[in-house]
């Protein structure tokens, strides 16, 4: 029997393919041919939860009140971890009642914010390149996305002056974030202050997502949006405890800020999900208090890595600033060659796997992300792989 007559919703129709399940099968093929791939595509961090977490979770799990549904809203003494968590670190107070909100990963939040906000044909801001829920989350709630588009000169910041007013005064909503994944760009507190004083003259919503902020070297601070006088009237900053904390796999992520914007994903929320299991809410908590050495930790793993390849992309042509936040490299394709071809031939030559920037958006377009997830040695074996191959910066065409 025939079942073309079932055929997806049109928001699944529209939505570009998702690159990293792509990868995934890329990888998989590669692995079942014996290859000894080396991993640099998806931003999953490498090595263990800090055991404090792990213990805390173990303990929360032989309590048997923690079987059953949690509050909705997540339990009381997550949303306070998470409120003491931002005033010590940003000195921003929130009231842990109805400015803050546990969700299962920030993408699950990024996405369901939109679910909640936009009604079809609603304009949503979203820089480009960019982490693909940004605008992954408006296209499956019927959003039209216009596209701001980054660029290597401007730093990769957004350039509010180039925003027509026409498109600013439609606008419901714009996504950013710095320090930014895929491009790495970090911004100036007096770009905070510009795009709130923008989102306020033009009434748009302001999504801010802080994944990376812990992710930070060599003395570098970012900055919260919340920190912005007049940014808790009209925006929302969502942040994860998956990289800070080697927790990819737990699913835990929060948002804060504006109390009626949470409301409204929290109302929608109740209607999908029933929140985080209440013990790894608890081993979260323990996360958020842990001693600041476990976050220099982190910071100088990922600060050796970024020095090693940099080094080391030297060597076969490329020019590439030291980073100031994130775990990536944002690297040019070689001239001529665009990102997913690129990204292909590496793997095919190398077994090492980047991902095209052009995942990210068109405005990634002739970049490759590079993640820094795995230790000196397998970098170095990378790029050993590399040089090998005669992949080059400079040299203009894929053998």
């Amino acid at each position: 029997m025939s079942l073309s007559w079932i055929t997806p919703a049109d928001r699944l129709r529209i939505l570009p393919p998702y690159v990293f399940a792509r990868l995934d099968e890329l990888k998989a093929n590669a692995r079942a041919q014996g290859v000894d791939l080396i991993d640099l595509g998806m931003g999953n961090p490498d090595g263990a939860t800090p055991l404090p977490i792990v213990e805390a979770a173990t303990e929360a799990l032989k309590n048997p009140k923690n079987h059953g549904y949690p509050p909705f809203e997540g339990t009381a003494s997550f949303r306070r971890a998470i409120t003491d968590w931002y005033r010590r670190r940003y000195d921003v107070d929130l009231d842990p009642d109805s400015e803050a909100l546990p969700l299962l990963g920030s993408k699950e939040g990024l996405t369901h914010l939109a679910l909640a906000y936009i009604n079809p044909g609603d304009l949503v801001l979203v820089p480009s390149p960019s982490y693909p829920p940004h605008f992954r989350g408006p296209l499956i709630a019927g959003a039209e996305i216009y596209p701001l588009i980054l660029k290597a000169e401007q730093d990769w910041l957004i350039d509010l002056a180039a925003i027509p007013d026409r498109i600013a005064e439609r606008a419901k909503i714009l996504y950013f974030n710095y320090p930014s994944n895929p491009t790495t760009a970090t911004a100036p507190r007096e770009f905070f202050e510009e795009v709130v004083a923008f989102a306020r003259h033009y009434q748009i919503m302001l999504v801010h997502d802080q994944a990376y902020a812990e992710l930070a070297f060599d003395g570098y601070k970012p900055t919260s949006l919340l920190e912005i006088p007049g940014a808790k009237d009209i925006g929302v900053e969502f942040h994860t405890l998956s990289k800070t904390y080697n927790m990819a796999g737990w699913r835990v992520g929060f948002v804060v800020g504006n109390r009626h914007i949470i409301q409204g994903l929290r109302t929608l929320k109740t209607n999908l999900d029933y929140g985080i299991f209440a013990a790894l809410q608890t081993a979260a908590e323990t996360a958020l208090q842990l001693p600041d050495k476990y976050l220099t930790e982190v910071q100088d793993r990922y600060r050796t890595r970024r020095d090693y390849l940099i080094a080391g992309l030297a060597q076969l042509g490329w020019s590439i600033p030291k980073t100031q936040a994130t775990m990536y490299l944002w690297i040019p394709c070689p001239i001529g060659v665009g990102s997913t071809d690129f990204a292909l031939s590496v793997l095919q030559k190398t077994g090492v796997v980047l991902t095209p920037g052009n995942a990210f958006g068109a405005g990634g377009e002739g970049y490759v992300r590079i993640s820094l997830i795995a230790e000196c040695d397998r970098l170095g074996e990378a790029l050993e792989r590399m040089r090998k191959a005669n992949i080059r910066y400079d040299v203009p065409k894929l053998a």
